[in-house]
């Protein structure tokens, strides 16, 4: 028998910046340390053969092994159940890790996976290949387009999955149709809920099963730690949590600690990075150097309305296209002092990167054109630095890159 950690009943409600700090942790810590102390063990002896063949029989739920669970990794997992609204939640070495396990939890041989066809391409390659072997068949949508969502269901349909915001072009599906489209059919719904964090977004208020988050972003906060996590209620993150005792990708106990401290402060983060981009955005689509910005709080955004209606801030990404071609936008990036060039995002420092180069540098321009990626298009995932300091420095790069 495992333990398991599912919140018995609903928390008192608080606003995200008190939960961060405060939720999921047991009063008092061991050795009544104020900060969740590191149980940096890999195993879990027993007092007696007593206390051993109680918990075999089931009369005594405790941990035995590290790779079934971990106190500081059950300290983080009720800490993101809480900021997400949900019974539950499981801490994995990676957002992938997580999202793999979801995914194959969910699924058998003879399912049939939708999918929106902007969804990372990592999960891309997850449903259209990887899970092609094991005889569960596909159905890629349009992004956003939960129109099209009812004519793709079958079934064998057992999951949807999403991303809400997406990457790079920050579309925003209505969770509210996607969960009304869904449940009768009893299909279950995953949205990858990173680009959100749970202070912009909580999917599950609004029916979703399962959500997702690389914690590597914005719940870690600092560029220095990978993890995952996957939220829901409490019997479908339990099938995710036996699957994950078998994959053994369970976070380790450091990396959990470091997740946690940084969610202390998500909030204050994701509040000023939801105003800096806010204001590069407007600035932005204003400059003679730039062709389109795509930021959903800009009512120039296809899913201004949808994110105005779901989201109580719009994030810390910025994609925009700019007047040039690949060599002059290089230049720009090259001209920017603060943005550092780099993959990633959701960190206190600000990144910057030219897809055609970072994610799809083995395409030809007209290939990559097909998929939507132009050759001066920039994302750009804003840190905590000061908004007027910031956008000097882009503006600045502009003129002179």
């Amino acid at each position: 028998m495992l333990p398991r950690h599912p919140m018995s009943e609903p928390p008192p409600k608080r606003a995200p910046g008190t939960v961060a700090v405060h939720g999921g942790e047991q009063r008092p810590h061991a050795a009544d340390a104020l900060t969740e102390p590191i149980a940096q063990t890999a195993t879990y002896a027993f007092r007696d053969t007593a206390e051993l063949v109680a918990h075999m029989e089931g009369r005594l739920e405790r941990l035995e092994y590290g790779r079934y669970g971990n106190p500081t990794v059950s300290a983080l997992e009720r800490k993101v159940a809480e900021l997400e609204g949900t019974q539950d939640a499981a801490a994995f070495t990676s957002g992938m890790a997580a999202l793999v396990t979801a995914t194959m939890a969910l699924t058998r041989s003879g399912s049939h996976v939708v999918l929106f066809d902007d969804c990372y391409r990592r999960t891309r390659q997850l449903v259209t290949g990887f899970l092609e072997r094991f005889g569960v068949s596909h159905t890629l949508l349009p992004p956003a387009d939960v129109g099209a969502l009812e004519g793709a269901l079958r079934p064998e349909t057992r999951l949807v999955i999403a991303e809400a915001p997406t990457n790079p072009y920050q579309r925003v599906l209505d969770l509210d149709e996607l969960v009304r489209v869904c449940k009768p059919h009893r299909v279950k719904t995953l949205v990858d809920s990173t680009f959100a964090t749970p202070v912009n977004l909580r999917p599950a208020d609004h029916g979703v099963d399962l959500v997702v988050h690389s914690a590597t972003k914005y719940l870690g906060g600092h560029n220095d730690v990978l993890g995952g996590i996957v939220a829901g209620g409490g019997s479908l993150v339990s099938l995710v949590r036996d699957l994950r005792h078998v994959f053994g990708a369970i976070l380790d106990p450091h990396a959990a600690f470091l997740i946690a401290r940084g969610t202390k402060t998500l909030a204050l983060r994701v509040e000023q990075q939801n105003r800096s981009a806010l204001a590069i955005a407007r600035a932005f689509e204003a400059h003679p150097r730039v062709r389109r910005v795509w930021y959903p709080g800009l009512e120039s955004h296809p899913d201004h309305a949808t994110a105005s209606r779901l989201m109580t801030g719009f994030g810390g990404v910025v994609t925009f296209d700019l007047v040039g071609d690949l060599a002059s936008t290089g230049r720009f990036i090259d001209a920017c002092r603060i943005p550092q060039i780099a993959p990633s995002l959701g960190g206190v420092e600000s990144l910057i990167e030219q897809p055609a180069l970072m994610s799809y540098f083995e395409l030809t321009t007209e290939e990559r054109a097909q998929v939507g990626i132009t050759d001066t298009l920039v994302r750009l995932a804003v840190g905590i630095e000061d908004p007027q300091d910031l956008l000097a420095d882009l503006r600045q790069a502009l003129e002179t890159g």
